[in-house]
C-alpha cells in the first residue's frame, strides 16, 4: 500500500462561539434560530462613526479555557487587530481578531496514545475574534438568489489553534472530541456543530515517513460533525498520496468538504497572513489583565473531562474505558456522580448507565438528562432484590426515562414483577419442554450449552418476569440434570 512509505501531518484550527447573551462588541442578542437580521445594531452592521466596546464575559470565558489547555502564557497585555478581506457577510469589510498579541499561548491537550498511555497535543494560541454573518442560498421562491443574515456578525468567536502534531483522522476526531468536552464542561460553549456554534478547519499534508520537513498543505473546511472530519480527512491525505506517488505537487488551497458525495471540492487558493492586511484596531484600547483577576477566574475551573475519569477509575474501581464513556458528556458524567450518591455501588450503576441509559439518552437527543438519578437507582434496586429482571428492568428504564413515571408505579401498574413462585415457573418450564423435544433430548445427553436457550425460551414464554436463577436450577431438576 502507497500509504505505508507516507505519513500526514495535520493541525487544527478549532472556532467555538461562547455563550454568553450578547455579542462581542455590542449588545446585540446571540440567541440561535430567531428571524434573519433580528439582532442587529449600528456596531454589528459596521455603520460609520460607531465604536466596538469588549465584553468582559467573553474574555473571561477565553482566559478559563486558556487555563483549562495549560496555556504556559496569558499575557497581561495582547491587541485586538483588522484582519482584511471582502466577503458579502462581512459588512465592515474586515473582522477584528487577534493576531500577533494573542490572548494566550503554548498550551496542550491529551489524547489517548495506546494502552494506559496519553500524548501531548501541543495547543500553538488562543485568540478571541468576532464571527461574520452567514450566507443563505436558494430557500423560497427565489430559489437562484443568495441571501445575508447578519445576526452572526459579532457573535463572539475563541479561536484554538493546534500544532502541527496529529498524524491520522482517528487521532484528529479524538482531539476535537475531547476539547469540545472540556469547552462544554467549562460552560463557555454548547458544543453543537450542526448549528456551527463549533467549527474546525484542517490544515492537512503528506511527507515521506523518516522526514522532519513539512510538505505543502491544504485547508479542509465544512466539516459539521467529529465523523466529516475524519471522513474529509482521510480522503484529502489519500487524494495527496495519490498526487505524490504520480510525481505530481500537491497545490497550497482552501477545499470544501462534500459530506453528501464524500469528495473535497477546490474553493479557493489558501491565503497567507499578509494577505489579510493585519493592523492594530484603532477603536479599541489593549487588553489588559490582572493577574489577580487571572488567578481569580483559575479558581473557577471546574472539574474537567480527565480529571474527572481518572478519579471514577482512582476512587471508584471503574475501568478507564467506562470512566473515559461516562464523561464524554458532561450531563452524564454528573448523572452518574448524583446515582452513585443514592446507590452507592459504581461499577453496577456504572454499568446500567454506559448501557442501556445511554443508548435511550442520544435517542432522545441528548442534552439535559429526563430522568431523576433516585429512579434509575430505584430500577438497580429492585433488579439487584429479584424483584424484576434484568431485561423488564431495560423496559421499565426506557418508559420512566420517556415519561416521569416512577419505576415501582410502572411495575406494579403494567405486573412487571418477577415470577418466583415455582409453581408459576414450572408450568411455564413444562411447556417449554414440549416445544422443543429435540433440544432437551440434546441437552440430556451433555450439551450444556443449550440450558441457556432453554432459559432463553422461558424468559421469552413469561414475558421477561421469570426469575432467571430459579429457572435454572428448576430446568436442571427437571431434566434430570
Amino acid at each position: 500500500m502507497k500509504d505505508q512509505y507516507f505519513e500526514s501531518v495535520i493541525g487544527l484550527e478549532v472556532h467555538a462561539q461562547l455563550l454568553t447573551q450578547s455579542k462581542i462588541f455590542c449588545g446585540c442578542s446571540t440567541r440561535f434560530g430567531d428571524k434573519p437580521n433580528s439582532h442587529t445594531c449600528p456596531v454589528c452592521l459596521g455603520m460609520p462613526g460607531v465604536l466596538p466596546v469588549i465584553n468582559r464575559l467573553v474574555v473571561e470565558y477565553g482566559v478559563m479555557t486558556a487555563l483549562a489547555l495549560h496555556c504556559e502564557e496569558v499575557p497581561p497585555r495582547s491587541i485586538f487587530a483588522r484582519k482584511n478581506y471582502f466577503y458579502p457577510d462581512l459588512p465592515k469589510g474586515y473582522q477584528i481578531s487577534q493576531y500577533e498579541s494573542p490572548l494566550a499561548l503554548r498550551g496542550y491537550l491529551e489524547i489517548p496514545a495506546g494502552e494506559n498511555r496519553l500524548r501531548k497535543i501541543g495547543i500553538t494560541r488562543v485568540h478571541l475574534e468576532e464571527d461574520a454573518g452567514k450566507l443563505v442560498h436558494g430557500e423560497g421562491p427565489e430559489s437562484e438568489s443568495s441571501f445575508v443574515d447578519l445576526n452572526r456578525a459579532g457573535v463572539p468567536l475563541m479561536e484554538i489553534v493546534s500544532e502541527p502534531d496529529l498524524r491520522t483522522p482517528e487521532e484528529a476526531g479524538e482531539y476535537l472530541r475531547r476539547l469540545t468536552a472540556i469547552l462544554v464542561y467549562l460552560g463557555v460553549c454548547d458544543g453543537k456543530m450542526e448549528e456551527g456554534s463549533l467549527r474546525c478547519d484542517a490544515n492537512v499534508s503528506i511527507r515521506r515517513r523518516g522526514e522532519t520537513a513539512l510538505g505543502v498543505k491544504t485547508e479542509l473546511k465544512n466539516m459539521n460533525s467529529f465523523k466529516n472530519v475524519e471522513k474529509a480527512l482521510a480522503k484529502e491525505i489519500e487524494r495527496q498520496i495519490e498526487l505524490v506517488s504520480k510525481g505530481k505537487k500537491v497545490v497550497q488551497e482552501t477545499l470544501l468538504w462534500d459530506p453528501d458525495n464524500e469528495v473535497t471540492l477546490p474553493m479557493r487558493g489558501k491565503e497567507e497572513a499578509h494577505d489579510y492586511r493585519y493592523f492594530p484596531e484603532p477603536d479599541l484600547l489593549p487588553l489588559v489583565l490582572e493577574q489577580a483577576w487571572v488567578e481569580k477566574i483559575r479558581g473557577r475551573i471546574p472539574e474537567l473531562p480527565q480529571e474527572k475519569a481518572d478519579r471514577f477509575v482512582r476512587d471508584l474501581g471503574l475501568t478507564r474505558y467506562d470512566a473515559e464513556v461516562l464523561v464524554a458528556a458532561k450531563p452524564i458524567s454528573d448523572y452518574f456522580d448524583e446515582t452513585v450518591k443514592i446507590h452507592p455501588e459504581p461499577k453496577r450503576v456504572s454499568n446500567w448507565v454506559t448501557g442501556d441509559f445511554l443508548r435511550i439518552y442520544w435517542a432522545e437527543g441528548g442534552g439535559p438528562v429526563k430522568m431523576l438519578p433516585q429512579n434509575l437507582a430505584r430500577i438497580i434496586k429492585m433488579v439487584d432484590e429479584g424483584k424484576i429482571s434484568g431485561l423488564i428492568g431495560k423496559k421499565v428504564l426506557e418508559e420512566s426515562y420517556k415519561t416521569g413515571q416512577d419505576p415501582e408505579a410502572i411495575v406494579r401498574e403494567q405486573g412487571l414483577a418477577q415470577v418466583s413462585d415455582e409453581s408459576e415457573l414450572e408450568k411455564i418450564i413444562d411447556a417449554v419442554i414440549n416445544e422443543n423435544p429435540q433440544e432437551v433430548k440434546r441437552f440430556q445427553a451433555g450439551e450444556e450449552k443449550l440450558q441457556q436457550f432453554l432459559t432463553g425460551q422461558v424468559m421469552k414464554k413469561s414475558k421477561g418476569k421469570a426469575n432467571p436463577k430459579r429457572v435454572g436450577k428448576l430446568l436442571k431438576s427437571r431434566l434430570g440434570k
